[in-house]
C-alpha cells in the first residue's frame, strides 16, 4: 500500500509538470457504483415511516444487516452478469448512536470490513475521539482510507499509518476486480478507474480534535491529482468526498476530469421521493459541466443512517469521457407495518393491508423490502447490543407521539417553515437548566435565552418510554459542556443572518443551523435558496402558557446559554468566535466529582486553522476520573424528568423560515 509522503509526492508531480503521458489504450465500459454515507453507527434499523396510496405506513428503514443482504445482492448481480463493482463508503460512519458511544470505533471497523467496501472517505466525525483511536480504527480495516488532501505526516499518531491512501487504482476485466499498486506499471487490456478522496478543507474548525493533521485546498487537490492520474494513463477518474451535495456540485464547476463524485457530509438523499410522501431532494446522478464546457461530472450521494444505498451505472467511451450516467437511492425496508407511530400490537397492519403496502413497494424503484442478513444481526445482538441495552438507565418521561427532528426547515417539504421539533426543546432545557439556582450560584448570570445548532442533535425522540440513555448515547452523544456567555443583541443577528444563509443552498451542510429557547425568529429568503434577511429576532419574556415576546435589541447585553462546540464559533459560529476574540465573560460548566464547576475564559484565540479557548486558570479536562462533561443532556435529562413527564413539543414555534416556492 501506499504510505503518506506518496500524497505530497503525488501532488507535487502534476503541479511541476514533470510527467509522461504513457500509451495505456482504454476500452469503453460500463461502471457500477455502490455507495453509502453518513452512517453514524446506525447498526440497527431507524424507525420511520411513509405514503403507500396515501396511507400512512410506519416501518424501520435500513440498519448494517439490511446494507450488507443488499450488498450481496449487488456483488451477486455483478458477478451473474460480469459486470465491474466498486462499493464506496463517502465517510462519517462514527458517531450517531449508543453503540458508538459504547463501543467507539472498534464495532464499526469490525462490521464494515464484514461488508466488502473498496474505500472510504474521511468524515469530520471520524475525528471525534482522538488520533491515536481514529489510528487504530483505520489501521484495523481491511479496506483503505482515501484522503488525497489530508496530510497525516505531521500527526505522531499516526506514525507509520500505510492506510491512508492518496488514491486507489482499481483494474477490472468484467467482475474481475485487482488493486493496482504501481502507477508507473499499469496492466494492460484491462479498464482502470481511480478513486481519490476529499475531506473538508476546513475541517479543523468543524471537527476540532484534528490535532496536527493538516486539511489541503479541496479544488486544488483535486485537479492537481486528476491531471497527474490522467498524466499516468488512468482516464476513469472518481472523487470519494466528504464535503456535501452543494460544494460537490461547486467542485465538478471547477475541476476539470473527475467523471463521478460519491459523495457525503449533507446528508442528502437525492433523487425524487414524492411517490411515497417524502420531498424531491434533488436529481441523483446529476451530471455538472466542468469548467472547459466539454465534459460533465455525474454526483451522487445516499442519504444518512444506513436508510438507503445508492446504485449508479456510469459508462465511459475509449477517450475515459462519461456517456451515460444513471441510477437511484433505494430505501431498504423492512416488512412490518403499523398504523401508529407507537407500533402496538392492535395497531399492526393485518396480512391484506400488509399485502396491499407490498404491491405498492414493489411497484417503486426508489423503496424495497429487504431481509435483514442473519448473520450480521446474530452478530449484533449477541456481541454488542446487551452492553448497550443495560446502558439506557431511568424512564425520565412518556413520550405520546414521536417529535421529529430535521436541521433544516424545509427539508420534510415546502410547507414546512418551522424545522425541528426537538431542537427548541433542548434549547428550551438549556435555559431552564442554567437558570436553575444551584447553576446560577457557579455563574452569577441570569440566562435570557439558549443557541443550539442542529448538527449536535443526533436523532429523533421516539413515541414511548423515554430514557437516560436516549439522551446521552443516541440524542447529544458528543459530551458537550454548557457555557454561559454574553453577547450583544446585534452578535446575535449577525450570528442568525449568518448561519441560516449559509443553509439555504440546495444540499447545503445544514449542521449549523441554529435553533434558539426563549429566542424566535423569522428568516425571509429574497433569492431562492442563495439569500435573505431576518425580519424580527424576539425574546420570550413570559411563560410556556403566557408567552411575552420583545424585540432582541442591538445595543443590549444578553446572557446566552450555549454548549462549547458552538460557543467558541465552530461550524460557521464565528460572530460568537469574534465576540469573544479579545475578551469573554465565558463560563464552562462541567461536573467534577458530583459538583457544578465553572471555568472562566479569558478570551478566545485563533490558532492555525483552530479556535483555542484561553482560559483565565486551570481549563477542564474532560478525560479525568470523576468528571462528567455532558452538561447538555445532563441539563435536557433534568428538564424533562422536573417539568415534562409527558414530552411534548413546545406549544409555539421559535423558527419562521419563509422560502420563495420554486418550481
Amino acid at each position: 500500500m501506499f504510505s503518506k509522503p506518496l500524497i505530497a509526492l503525488s501532488i507535487t508531480l502534476a503541479l511541476s509538470g514533470c510527467v509522461t503521458t504513457p500509451a495505456v489504450q482504454h476500452q469503453p465500459f460500463t461502471l457500477t457504483v455502490a455507495h453509502i454515507n453518513d452512517t453514524h453507527s446506525h447498526f440497527d434499523p431507524v424507525k420511520s415511516s411513509f405514503s403507500a396510496n396515501g396511507v400512512e405506513v410506519f416501518n424501520e428503514f435500513g440498519g448494517y444487516p439490511r446494507l450488507q443482504a443488499m450488498v450481496k445482492q449487488y456483488k451477486a448481480q455483478a458477478q451473474k452478469n460480469d459486470q465491474s463493482l466498486l462499493f464506496l463508503d463517502a465517510g462519517d460512519a462514527f458517531q450517531g448512536s449508543a453503540y458508538f458511544k459504547i463501543n467507539q470505533g472498534a464495532m464499526n471497523a469490525d462490521l464494515l470490513d464484514q461488508m466488502g467496501l473498496d474505500g472510504m472517505a474521511l468524515g469530520n466525525h471520524e475525528f471525534d475521539l482522538n488520533n491515536q483511536k481514529l489510528n487504530r480504527f483505520v489501521s484495523s480495516l481491511d479496506f483503505p482510507i482515501i484522503a488525497t488532501n489530508v496530510d497525516v505526516s505531521h500527526d505522531t499518531n499516526f506514525n507509520g499509518q500505510t492506510n491512508i491512501l492518496p488514491y486507489q487504482i482499481f483494474a477490472f476485466d468484467g467482475d474481475h476486480k485487482t488493486v493496482v499498486k504501481d502507477i508507473n506499471n499499469l496492466p494492460k487490456h484491462k479498464n482502470l478507474v481511480a478513486v481519490f478522496g476529499l475531506s473538508l478543507q476546513d475541517m479543523p474548525n468543524i471537527a476540532p480534535h484534528t490535532g496536527d493533521v493538516k486539511f489541503l485546498n479541496e479544488v486544488k487537490t483535486a485537479q492537481s491529482t486528476v491531471d497527474f492520474l490522467k498524466s499516468k494513463g488512468v482516464n476513469d477518474v472518481i472523487a470519494l468526498t466528504h464535503i456535501g451535495n452543494a460544494t460537490d456540485i461547486a467542485l465538478a464547476e471547477k475541476v476539470n476530469g473527475i467523471d463521478l463524485i460519491v459523495g457525503g457530509h449533507s446528508h442528502t438523499l437525492l433523487g425524487d421521493f414524492t411517490n411515497i410522501g417524502w420531498s424531491n431532494f434533488g436529481p441523483y446522478a446529476q451530471m455538472v459541466k466542468n469548467p472547459n464546457g466539454k465534459a460533465s461530472t455525474c454526483i451522487v450521494q445516499a442519504g444518512k443512517y444506513a436508510e438507503a444505498i445508492g446504485k449508479v451505472n456510469v459508462s465511459f467511451n475509449s477517450q475515459g469521457e462519461v456517456t451515460n450516467c444513471a441510477g437511484h437511492n433505494t430505501l431498504l425496508s423492512n416488512d412490518v407495518f403499523y398504523h401508529k407511530s407507537d407500533r402496538k400490537p392492535q395497531d399492526k397492519f393485518t396480512a391484506a393491508q400488509t399485502a396491499q403496502v407490498e404491491q405498492f413497494i414493489a411497484k417503486q424503484k426508489n423503496i424495497v423490502i429487504i431481509n435483514e442478513d442473519s448473520q450480521l444481526r446474530h452478530e449484533i445482538d449477541t456481541k454488542y447490543k446487551p452492553a448497550v441495552e443495560k446502558a439506557y438507565g431511568n424512564i425520565i418521561a412518556q413520550v405520546p407521539t414521536e417529535i421529529i427532528h430535521e436541521r433544516r426547515p424545509g427539508d420534510s417539504g415546502a410547507a414546512d417553515k418551522h424545522g425541528s421539533a426537538v431542537a427548541p426543546l433542548i434549547a428550551e432545557s438549556q435555559y431552564y437548566w442554567a437558570n436553575l439556582p444551584q447553576v446560577q450560584k457557579v455563574t452569577g448570570k441570569k440566562v435570557d435565552f439558549a443557541l443550539i445548532g442542529a448538527g449536535g442533535i443526533r436523532t429523533n425522540i421516539n413515541e414511548g418510554e423515554y430514557r437516560e440513555g436516549n439522551v446521552r448515547l443516541e440524542m447529544l452523544p458528543f459530551s458537550n459542556y454548557l457555557s454561559v456567555l454574553s453577547l450583544k443583541g446585534s452578535t446575535v443577528k449577525q450570528l442568525l443572518q449568518d448561519t441560516i444563509t449559509a443553509t439555504l443552498p440546495e444540499g447545503a451542510h445544514a449542521g449549523k443551523y441554529p435553533y434558539g429557547g426563549h429566542i424566535r425568529y423569522t428568516f425571509d429568503e429574497t433569492k431562492a435558496h442563495k439569500a435573505g434577511n431576518l425580519t424580527s429576532v424576539d425574546v420570550m419574556t413570559g411563560t410556556e402558557k403566557h408567552p411575552i415576546w420583545t424585540p432582541l435589541q442591538n445595543n443590549k447585553t444578553y446572557n446566552v446559554v450555549i454548549n462549547n462546540y458552538n460557543a467558541t464559533g465552530n461550524d460557521g459560529w464565528t460572530p460568537i468566535f469574534t465576540a469573544q476574540n479579545k475578551h469573554s465573560t465565558r463560563i464552562d460548566l462541567i461536573d467534577v466529582n458530583g459538583k457544578l464547576v465553572g471555568y472562566k475564559v479569558k478570551n478566545i484565540e485563533k490558532q492555525g486553522d483552530k479556535y483555542q479557548v484561553i482560559y483565565q486558570g486551570k481549563a477542564p479536562n474532560c478525560k479525568a476520573v470523576n468528571t462528567d462533561c455532558d452538561t447538555d443532556a445532563q441539563a435536557f435529562i433534568d428538564y424533562v424528568s422536573q417539568t415534562r413527564h409527558q414530552l411534548v413539543p413546545l406549544p409555539y414555534s421559535v423558527v419562521t423560515l419563509d422560502r420563495i416556492i420554486t418550481k
